[in-house]
């Protein structure tokens, strides 16, 4: 026997209007967030009615009605009576419920009701029954991850060790789960590779939270392993920054400096921040206790920064063009998914290249300017321009160029912005029919630039450099 849809809709309701929620827990796991959060997400709901106080009286205001004598205890009924007359009062609501589970104690409604009870008692703050009916839902339901992991957030607020032991023991029965999901239950509107990076991110965010727990149970050589393979999976600061205070307690400070430097240059991505500001007052506090000084710390996080990013690129980026020693042996992919763009087919033309990014203010002043130029030569076959950007993390260059209307041919560097020995952007370059740059503008400097570029270009047309 199932709940109708009806019931199982008036429980969300009911749990809705008194504790500020009004979604379905989600059936699948969800990345760990280094925050504390309930089951459900909050929502507007209205005006609320007054609510109890944590620590009161949760015994219903009219009970649960018996049902008459004459007809069979309805355990549907029965539990609708006890939604409905709870009305908006939390605290009425959890009474109602337990009261309802003493006269169905065989109910097969018993999930929903548990689900029901743990999200009106943390609203009502009342941590020690939310857990207890938590362990009893997933006790019914194993495979529900995310109650899972909130069972693992009320146990590490309670904090005693035997309670951080059962933790430890939930997140490896979602970590368990996880990494025995096959391919058969992906989506099929889903690729396979959004697929594996999903796992990914979840495997990710699951070591992370057992490494947490274990560190806090000072197992710190369980916690270690647990946070590496975190770190492996997903370049995330939260794991750098646990590895980095268990260093220091351990008395590794160099160790530790190279794990704070981590956190503190890798981006706040994949739901697991870390607060930066923390990491600076522990960086520069242990700095100062093996350097006696700040000096030299600001070139150290330059230096973390740069290695750090480039050994996240993905490896197919890493390599692209790798070895090529001649500008015409380039191979440029396109924004549009187009055939590569093959400098060797533009060699004995005039080349105008605008190097730019995203994140570069400059550069977006720059581009109408240089559109402006590209339009005086529309229909001479023997002067081409492309805009060839930089970025690091190319998902941004689409939405970019269509917010911003880019209409220049949009191609990745692809190592010929290192080749050409780019250092900073933008970068206008202008090379004759040979491949020799006969003009570069490095920076923006709007007032005579359209005329120097422009002139840049006859020259090259002709020869004269």
């Amino acid at each position: 026997m199932h709940l109708t849809k009806a019931l199982m809709s008036m429980i969300v309701v009911a749990v809705a209007a008194s504790a500020g929620v009004a979604q379905e827990p989600a059936k699948d796991p969800a990345p760990k967030q280094e925050h504390k959060q309930s089951p459900a997400q909050p929502t507007p709901t209205g005006k609320a009615s007054p609510q109890a106080k944590p620590g009161s009286s949760t015994t219903p205001k009219s009970g649960a009605p018996a049902d008459t004598p004459a007809s069979k205890p309805d355990p549907e009924a029965g539990l609708q009576r006890a939604v409905m007359e709870a009305g908006n009062d939390r605290a009425a609501l959890v009474g109602n419920l337990e009261e309802y589970l003493r006269r169905f104690p065989e109910t097969p409604f018993k999930p929903e009701v548990y689900r029901a009870i743990v999200e009106a008692s943390v609203q009502l703050k009342e941590t020690k029954r939310a857990l207890e009916y938590a362990e009893r839902y997933v006790a019914l339901r194993p495979d529900d991850a995310s109650m899972l992991l909130f069972t693992v957030d009320l146990l590490e607020q309670a904090g005693d060790d035997a309670s951080l032991r059962r933790a430890v023991g939930y997140a490896t029965r979602v970590l368990d789960r996880v990494e025995k999901t096959g391919v058969e239950r992906k989506p099929p509107r889903t690729s396979q590779e959004e697929w594996d990076e999903q796992q990914k991110r979840l495997q990710m965010s699951i070591y992370l939270v057992r490494g947490r727990l274990e560190m806090e149970r000072k197992n710190y050589d369980a916690a270690v392993n647990d946070l590496q393979k975190s770190f492996a999976l997903k370049t995330n600061p939260a794991a750098a920054l646990r590895l980095g205070e268990i260093a220091e307690l351990r008395g590794e400070k160099e160790k530790a400096i190279e794990q704070f430097l981590v956190a503190f240059v890798l981006p706040n991505q994949y739901g697991v921040p870390v607060d930066r500001a923390e990491v600076r007052r522990k960086l520069g506090n242990l700095w100062k206790q093996v350097y006696g000084a700040e000096t030299g710390l600001g070139q150290r996080l330059l230096e973390t920064y740069d290695r750090t990013i480039a050994e996240s690129k993905p490896t197919t980026l890493i390599r692209r063009n790798q070895g090529v020693k001649e500008l015409y042996e380039f191979e440029l992919r396109r924004l549009d998914g187009g055939a590569p763009l093959k400098l060797s087919e533009v060699k004995g033309k005039t080349l105008v290249l605008n190097f730019w990014a995203t994140w570069c203010m400059p550069c977006r002043e720059l581009e109408p300017l240089f559109e402006g130029v590209e339009r005086r030569y529309a229909g001479q076959v023997d002067v081409t321009f492309f805009a060839v950007n930089t970025d690091e993390d190319e998902t941004l260059v689409k939405p970019y160029v269509e917010r911003e209307k880019v209409k220049s041919t949009v191609v990745f560097a692809d190592g010929l912005d290192q080749w050409m020995k780019i250092a900073s952007i933008p970068t206008v370059m202008v090379l004759d029919r040979e491949g020799r740059i006969v003009y570069r503008a490095s920076g923006f400097a709007p007032e005579g630039f359209v005329e120097a570029l422009s002139q840049a270009i006859e020259k090259a047309k002709v020869g004269t450099t």
